[in-house]
């Protein structure tokens, strides 16, 4: 397969936006009125900022959770958003909310897959597969499929997967996904479920852009101060450089340390921009498109304190990789049973 052929290159944009750049930044005078989005971990963190940030500028915004009154209490107030029962770890719960939405026979303009989980111990859902591959990647997975008949009927969709710096803690270990055959590393678990992201937006772009459908996949930053540092103690985030040694956050958006705020800036980058018109299947980072990046001193390291100053730390080849992105759809198939129709 020619690589080439169908990836938007990764050169950035230079986009006049940076890492102290907040959502509100981002989305100034767009106005989504008439717009649908669904976000998912919408109602916690960075997650919480998105759609917040989408309803303001007009778009009634769907949430799913897995805990709808923590969804209730933390978006309540805000005007255009609606609460409905979806857990990512539970196959049946993702063709229930998909189902319900699509007999709606509303076009779905944006979908955004916020919700993740970091470095838990070992669990693994009812298939087998382990946790982090099993929501951060697999669940999301299976809702954009079974959404996609929403999707093309909004003739210029877009779906924003979050990744992470964290790809480069491991690649796709097709053969052992699931850790039967290795010892466990909740690091590289995580790593490879933010590879598997990336690529995951490499193949939808591609088999979406014919009918309108554009993937993007992208890194926040890093923000300690949300729910998906909760397997993490305060000295093991203090060891990491995410925390001073009074317990608060580092905040230093040069080093991608940002607030919950900017955080949130390039999905809705990703979500909403017209700088991004006609582009896709690329891999984002302080609002831009990321360089490709072979190494840099970091992989396998989540000691933050190695990071330099940069506009872009980039992203690895082996996450854009086509073949590996065509390779981990047909895995994804087999493990849920779902395809494209």
């Amino acid at each position: 397969m020619d690589k080439t052929t169908y990836r938007t290159p990764q050169v950035p944009l230079h986009s006049g936006f940076e890492g102290a750049s907040t959502a509100a930044d981002v989305i100034k005078e767009i106005d989504l009125s008439g717009k649908t989005a669904i976000v998912t971990g919408g109602y916690a963190g960075i997650g919480a900022e998105t759609t917040r940030v989408l309803a303001a500028a007009g778009a009634k915004v769907i949430v799913p959770a897995r805990d709808t009154h923590k969804a209730a209490a933390t978006l309540s107030g805000i005007q255009g958003v609606t609460i409905a029962k979806m857990d990512l770890m539970d196959p049946a719960s993702v063709d229930a909310f998909a189902a319900q939405f699509l007999a709606g026979g509303q076009p779905l303009h944006l979908l955004i897959n916020s919700a993740g989980i970091m470095a838990p111990p070992l669990t693994r859902d009812s298939r087998g597969i382990e946790s982090q591959f099993a929501t951060n990647h697999l669940g999301h997975f299976q809702l954009a499929v079974r959404l996609w008949p929403a999707l093309v009927q909004a003739a210029g969709a877009r779906i924003v997967a979050l990744s992470s710096w964290g790809h480069r803690y491991s690649p796709v270990i097709f053969d052992d996904i699931s850790f039967e055959n290795r010892e466990y590393d909740p690091w590289k678990a995580y790593g490879q479920s933010k590879t598997a992201n990336v690529l995951f937006a490499v193949e939808a772009d591609r088999r979406g852009k014919d009918a309108g459908i554009r993937a993007f996949a992208v890194h926040p930053g890093s923000i300690v101060s949300t729910d998906l540092t909760r397997y993490m103690s305060e000295d093991q985030l203090k060891k990491m450089g995410a925390l001073d040694q009074d317990g608060k956050p580092v905040i230093d958006p040069a080093r991608q340390l940002k607030t919950i705020e900017q955080g949130a800036a390039t999905s809705i980058w990703c979500a909403v921009s017209p700088q991004l018109e006609g582009k896709g299947g690329v891999y984002c980072e302080n609002a831009d498109i990321s360089p490709v990046i072979e190494s840099d001193g970091t992989q396998g390291s989540n000691d933050l304190s190695l990071r330099k100053a940069s506009s872009a730390f980039g992203v690895f080849p082996y996450a854009i990789d086509a073949e590996n992105a065509v390779r981990l759809w047909e895995v994804s198939e087999q493990l849920t049973g779902v395809k494209l129709q």
